[in-house]
């Protein structure tokens, strides 16, 4: 994404909320001051005239008055990460240290700008990064920076930016990249996910009330799609098992004998806590353990859940003819995941590569398919959820923005910043159709092709 979001000018008489970003601004300047010194350079970025208003720190605004919103540059410090780290990556740092803000609708705010950077009648082919496309424009924004005494060495990185090391995908380095995102403490997960603690799109089915109503209709999908209902006592493995809501489903209401694993050390100790107070001891258990060291088992059915994004497009053949290995016949794999239309890639120099999700990859649902059927499955059912998803994030969203304080206080000001700006964003992506999830119902059958499918989908639906 281009321009995910964006932070706040703070004068003597301003107040900045602690909450989801409010900023009462101080007016603008008749002389034009910083605005108009940087007014070209955010035309390159944003287009002309400029989408939404931006105000800055010395007071004075440009842009339209009276839209959803408005992007509040705090200090000078904003333009040197934009200046030292051209493109995305600078501007998000700018956010996520608190030198750039979103006042107003972050999600319609985020819309607009997107909306401009899409606009065929008025996009750049420079404008994602015009400074790195462009040297000659380095020179400018060094003159404008001169201009307002804002010069300067480059900012430190804000210290939640990942920065894995290793071979891409190694052990090593996938337990570095699940650690930086799943073990920064359950408590602001639970904040955020409520008590469901269930970290994928919840199913919003007729009927269905709330947020945990929907992920127990999403769990009870995804069961019934596994025949767990068909075969009680059936052995499911759970891959990136997260807080043990899909495996608690399974066991509590079909007796399924679940196994699974993680590798995060916080998701399996809440895990394996919620287990015992369930008193399913004898039903699930709970491992902290890769997915590749899985061998010599048989499950008759596996769930991958919001799994598939973290293991990379190169390693998806062998992750699904793992999971086919494991099945018995005729057993049953839903995979869960995030969908993007010829793939996604998160780069390095991008706000969910560096903060978010480092090293993660969206597929095509179409190369899911494929790679399901290379290693061996028969694709039975393709559902998507996008709608559902948008639902969810907006949801999730609101949670934090209620408990901004708390949230601040478990995981700091700059982490809570990065997850409403990504869920922000997400959600708007999930709204207009730039990512999807998508669930693939695969089946091994068995040597004579029985299936063990039921006639129709009324058996789940």
């Amino acid at each position: 994404m281009a321009w995910p979001a964006l932070g706040g000018a703070v004068r003597p008489r301003e107040r900045v909320s602690t909450g989801g970003p409010s900023v009462e601004s101080g007016g603008s300047r008749p002389d034009g001051g910083a605005a108009a010194t940087i007014e070209p350079l955010l035309a390159l970025f944003v287009g002309h005239p400029l989408p939404v208003r931006f105000e800055l720190w010395d007071g004075s605004a440009v842009g339209p008055e009276g839209g959803p919103g408005s992007v509040v540059v705090r200090s000078p410090e904003a333009l040197r990460h934009a200046l030292w780290a051209p493109g995305e990556l600078g501007l998000v740092r700018a956010y996520v240290a608190g030198a750039l803000e979103v006042r107003g609708d972050l999600f319609e705010v985020l819309r607009t700008l997107r909306r401009s950077l899409a606009d065929p009648l008025r996009a750049d082919p420079l404008r994602a990064d015009p400074l790195r496309a462009d040297p000659r424009l380095v020179a400018r924004a060094v003159q404008a920076l001169v201009r307002l005494r804002a010069l300067g060495p480059p900012p430190k990185r804000p210290p939640v930016e990942a920065s894995a090391r290793g071979r891409l995908h190694s052990r090593g380095r996938d337990s570095q990249v699940i650690t930086h995102h799943y073990d920064i403490g359950n408590d602001f997960y639970r904040l955020v996910l409520g008590p469901s603690m269930t970290y994928s799109c919840a199913r919003f089915a007729e009927g269905v009330d709330g947020l945990d109503d929907a992920q127990a209709s999403k769990h009870d999908l995804v069961c019934r799609k596994l025949g767990l209902h068909e075969r009680p006592g059936s052995r499911l493995l759970d891959v990136g098992y997260g807080w043990g809501s899909t495996a608690l489903h399974a066991a509590r209401h079909y007796g399924a004998h679940v196994v699974g694993v993680t590798l995060s050390a916080a998701q399996a100790e809440l895990a394996r806590r919620r287990v015992q107070e369930a008193g399913l001891e004898h039903l699930v258990e709970v491992r902290l353990q890769d997915y590749r060291d899985l061998r010599g088992e048989r499950f008759d059915a596996i769930s991958s859940i919001g799994m598939s994004e973290h293991v990379g497009k190169g390693e998806t053949a062998g992750y699904f003819e793992l999971l086919h290995s494991l099945l018995t016949e005729p057993g049953r794999l839903l995979n869960h995941a995030i969908s993007s239309v010829g793939g996604s890639v998160m780069r390095r120099r991008s706000f969910i590569g560096r903060y978010v999700f480092p090293d993660g990859e969206l597929l095509d649902v179409g190369d899911v398919v494929l790679a399901m059927e290379r290693a061996g499955f028969e694709v039975r059912d393709v559902e998507s959820l996008r709608e559902h998803y948008s639902k969810t994030l907006h949801t999730w969203v609101g949670n934090l923005d209620a408990n901004w304080d708390r949230a601040i206080e478990l995981v700091g000001l700059a982490r809570a910043r990065v997850w409403r700006l990504y869920m922000a964003a997400s959600a708007n992506g999930f709204d207009d159709g730039g990512v999807s999830a998508h669930q693939v119902l695969g089946v091994k059958p068995s040597s004579t092709g029985r299936s063990g499918m039921p006639a129709t989908r009324r058996d789940w639906s």
